[in-house]
Parts: structure tokens; sequence; C-alpha cells
């Protein structure tokens, strides 16, 4: 693996275990085994490294995603398997951990990438939602951007809950309580 990969993904890792501040240079360079010259002859500083980390976490789970939105099924059928999905529940989402970081937050350059993920995520969600409306899945009643917000909102909340109780449980109850609302939405 070239060095600027290797820097990235020791980012990313880093980002997920400790937040911004928790993420120096010299443990990117360590865990990337990069010297202090390959790190800023690619990058002019950790927060432009941060950044480059964000983005691919950002396009990770785009990918991951939209494996589950894109396949064949209902509407329904493919948010089930998007919930279901394997996930690190304890570690918690990559790109939503951010959001509790306030240097993160309070960077818009770094902040830019974790917004436009969830953007992203809400809108494919919505699309998907949309199409069930359209054929007759889901009511005419159905708000497809409400709905996509409640679903991102139930799987980051999961995350959140499931991390205070150091188990997967809440985030399983919240997810099977989100998925049998769906599919009574759809009967």
């Amino acid at each position: 693996m070239e060095t600027v990969e290797r820097l990235i993904r020791s980012t990313q890792e880093l980002l997920w275990e400790r937040g911004y501040v928790g993420t120096s240079p010299k443990a990117i360079q360590r865990a990337a085994d990069a010297g202090q010259g390959s790190m800023y002859h690619h990058f002019s500083g950790k927060a432009q490294l941060a950044r480059a980390a964000i983005e691919r976490s950002g396009e990770e789970l785009r990918e991951a995603a939209e494996e589950q939105f894109a396949s064949p099924g209902t509407a329904t059928e493919r948010i089930t398997h998007y919930l279901e999905r394997d996930r690190e529940v304890l570690r918690g989402c990559r790109i939503g951990r951010l959001t509790a970081d306030p240097d993160v937050m309070a960077d818009p350059t770094l902040r830019a990438p974790v917004d436009e993920t969830f953007r992203w995520l809400r809108g494919r969600l919505a699309e998907v939602v949309a199409e069930g409306k359209r054929t007759g899945e889901y009511p005419a009643t159905i708000d497809p951007d409400q709905t996509a917000a409640t679903i991102a909102a139930v799987l980051q909340g999961g995350y959140v809950l499931a991390r205070a109780a150091n188990s997967d449980e809440p985030f399983e109850l919240a997810v099977q309580g989100l998925i049998t609302l769906l599919q009574e939405a759809s009967a």
C-alpha cells in the first residue's frame, strides 16, 4: 500500500477511535508507518489529511449503503437490508461520531464532508421511500423526506444508545422497531 493510502487509512481509524484532538500527527505517522516528511510531502498538515480521511469514510459509507439501496426488492426490503447490514455497533458510525467532535464541527472544512454524507444518505433514503410511495407500497400520505430523516436519526441514535449501554441490544431494538414500523406502513 502506498504511503498516501496508509496515511488516509490510519487517519480514518484514529479519528474513529480518538476524535480529531486525539489524533496527533505523530500517532498518524506511527500507525501509517510513515515519516514526518512523507506526511507533509502529501498533505499540508493534519487538517488536510483529516479532511481526506473524512471524505474517504463518507465515500465508503455511501458505497456500502448504495449496495442495499440499488439492490432488487421492495423499498422496505432494501431499507431493511441497509439497516441490518453488518456494523461495528459499539464503535459507532465513522461519520456520526464526528458530529460529537467539537473541533470537527467548528471547522467548516472538516464539517462539510460530514454534512454532505448525511445529506446524501437522507436524500437517497427519501428516493427509496418515494419509489415505494409511487408503487403503492407506502400510503400516499407518507412524506419521503421526513421518513428518511427519521430512519437516519433512529440509526444514529441507536449507535449512541448502544455505546452508552456498552451493548448492541439498544441498537438492535431501535433497528427492529423501525423495520416493524416500515413493514406496517407498507401493509
